[in-house]
């Protein structure tokens, strides 16, 4: 079964991520012909077809190059520099209405946002699976001598603010500590927090600068951080064998509500708080099946890797998912906002966000797979195309000659005129955007592969290989 899931995975990536290009393709198709309008081809993916059938006068084609897909419709703008010749080239066919130009192009969107708000309400009924650290803005841990330790940020602070605006969870997009941090543009990043002392909350503000990590000259470039993590619970995943955690009677499952009577938000900072108590009786209060319990536990140094501090010899935690049944419509408006912030901070003149942050067809189909991998895989990948289908929409709506909002606004031209533009004209402007088009996407794409699983998988990627001491056996 191990061997057969990455190809079930790879199945169900194709499959999904067709459907998104199906569907907006299909809504070009029967507007096209609803219209009247002469229909050549209708394609998935570009490029020379490995696979094509004619039926009633159209060809229908699958391609080679995964990024895309088309309708050859020779009475609107020619697109032969991305679609190729067609058996309708250079012959002449009867003018059709700027409308009926403008009803096709825009039938593509439609069919996209359409599909979205379908997928929207499937999650609204099945549910999203959601973790506690997506419904928190506590800060869990503060790297030591980051730019949040340096300002005084504490593990345990709540969030209000940042950059001036209010945050309701701490990863994401829209009104996310994450996001507000990197789509801040000052020398600092004015953090509100509220922290409980004593029994009062007080109301604090912090000012840290924000740092980005080095990279290569070929690599994404980084973006800004103040070097800080969601709160999560303490939920052990899996243990080193021979290791302090396992000898004590510690569980994969098992919950640690506090260490030595001190509360813990995130498993880094009770790595700090054990990795200098080598063989010291460390008190934990867990909690397992609902049911609490206590154990002592002695931290202990690895014998790998090399210069391993005291170690409890838990490898991972897991999460704790929770379903989420947010409304359709709150789906769908959350990821148009969503796209609004992406091109906000991409036109924005002190933003760090660049073209090249932004992700193609290889990044797209490299996410679904690792949703699909992972627990509840498909009702995240359902969740996901809500927000995919309105990308696909409002992007395709950009007034950009060979996408569909480029269609409309030539033929808005041509209603204005009334006279249709030179077909040279318009063949030059595809063809040019045709291949500024073809580079752009070729350009993100060199950025995506860097990001696929041979990367991530490499050696210096993966966490160290922790390992103890064999134990004697007890009589």
């Amino acid at each position: 079964m191990s061997v057969l899931k990455p190809v079930l995975i790879a199945i169900e990536v194709l499959l999904l991520f067709n459907l998104l290009i199906f569907v907006h393709e299909l809504g070009h198709f029967l507007a096209a012909r609803w219209r009247g309008l002469k229909v050549d081809r209708f394609a998935i993916w570009f490029g020379k077809p490995i696979w094509k059938k004619k039926i009633n006068g159209v060809e229908y084609a699958l391609g080679t190059i995964p990024a895309g897909g088309y309708v050859s419709l020779p009475q609107m703008a020619t697109m032969e520099a991305i679609e190729g010749k067609s058996e309708s080239s250079g012959q002449p066919l009867p003018p059709i209405s700027a409308l009926d130009k403008i009803i096709v192009a825009f039938a593509g969107p439609l069919f996209s946002f359409l599909l979205a708000i379908a997928f929207a309400f499937v999650v609204m009924v099945v549910g999203r699976p959601v973790s506690d650290t997506e419904t928190t803005t506590r800060i869990g841990y503060v790297m030591k001598g980051g730019p949040a330790d340096q300002a005084g940020l504490r593990a345990g602070d709540i969030i209000l603010s940042v950059d001036g605006k209010p945050v309701s969870k701490f990863g994401g997009m829209g009104d996310s500590v994450t996001w507000r941090i990197v789509r801040s543009e000052g020398d600092v990043v004015p953090i509100k927090l509220a922290r409980v002392e004593n029994g009062q909350t007080n109301i604090l503000t912090f000012n840290p600068a924000p740092t980005k990590e080095p990279t290569k000259v070929w690599e994404r470039k980084s973006l800004r951080k103040i070097q800080i993590a969601p709160s999560h619970q303490l939920i052990i995943g899996d243990l080193a064998t021979n290791g302090p955690a396992m000898l004590a009677g510690l569980k994969a499952g098992d919950l640690i509500k506090t260490v030595d009577s001190k509360k813990f938000y995130h498993f880094g900072g009770l790595e700090d708080y054990v990795e200098t108590r080598t063989n010291e009786a460390v008190i934990f209060n867990c909690e397992r099946d609902g049911k609490p319990f206590e154990v002592t536990v002695k931290p202990e140094i690895p014998l790998s890797p090399p210069d391993a501090k005291a170690s409890l010899g838990i490898l991972s935690w897991d999460d704790k998912l929770s379903l989420s049944h947010p409304g359709a419509i709150e789906q769908v408006t959350a990821s148009v906002n969503a796209m609004l912030d992406t091109f906000g901070a991409l036109f924005a003149r002190h933003s760090d966000i660049k073209p090249q942050h932004l992700g193609g067809a290889v990044k797209i189909m490299d996410v679904y797979a690792r949703l699909f991998s992972s627990e509840e895989g498909w009702r995240l990948a359902l969740w996901f195309s809500v927000l995919m289908n309105v990308n696909l929409a409002l992007l395709n709506m950009l007034p950009i000659p060979v996408l569909d909002g480029g269609h409309i606004v030539l033929a808005i031209i041509e209603a204005i005129r009334r006279k249709p533009i030179s077909s040279r004209i318009i063949s030059v402007i595809q063809t040019g955007c045709a291949a500024a088009l073809i580079m752009f996407m070729v350009y993100i794409a060199f950025y995506d592969v860097q990001d696929l699983p041979w990367k991530r998988g490499k050696d210096k990627d993966k966490p160290a290989d922790i390992r103890f001491a064999p134990k004697p056996a007890k009589n």
